[in-house]
């Protein structure tokens, strides 16, 4: 009888607080405010040009490297999670203790730094498992990712736009 063992994709974070919990990723390399980045009612990203724009937080597993604001975006984490559009985590490179703070108070799972880098590793649509307590973040199941293109090629169809040529250098 053979085996084949899974390959886990993991990394560890310097700090965590909260609850174990599992969801799909949304990953990307620019920061993260909750006061200008965030439609606190739909929970869509609203920025204009945010690399994230139009992706909803709800029940998502956010990646970011970095955390921005102060004291109003620190009360917006509770604002959202009563609102029921709250992501299950943070996962941030770099946070402050407001946003801490925040997140602990409105029960959403928080982490800071990593010791691998995440990008390589975590790809939006990934399923992952963030674990306060042995402070790790955890590949669980990948995206396939032609399902991306073709979600895209749907999205494009229903606007009624065709994607466009790529020209060659």
């Amino acid at each position: 009888m053979s085996s084949t063992r899974r390959r886990v994709q993991a990394f560890k974070v310097k700090r965590a607080f909260g609850d174990v919990v599992e969801g799909v990723a949304l990953v990307s390399r620019e920061g993260f405010s909750p006061r200008y980045d965030l439609d606190r009612w739909s929970g869509l990203i609203s920025r204009p040009g945010h690399a994230l724009e139009g992706q909803n937080l709800k029940d998502k597993i956010l990646i970011t490297p970095s955390a921005k604001g102060g004291i109003a975006a620190g009360w917006a984490f509770y604002d959202i999670k009563a609102k029921g559009i709250a992501p299950k985590a943070f996962v941030f490179g770099v946070t402050n203790p407001v946003m801490v703070q925040g997140a602990v108070f409105a029960h959403i799972t928080i982490t800071e730094g990593w010791s691998r880098d995440p990008y390589a590793l975590v790809k939006t649509g990934d399923v992952v498992r963030v674990d306060p307590r042995r402070r790790t973040v955890e590949v669980i199941e990948r995206k396939e990712r032609g399902e991306k293109r073709e979600e895209r090629g749907e999205k494009r169809e229903e606007r009624g736009k065709t994607p466009r040529a790529r020209s060659l250098p």
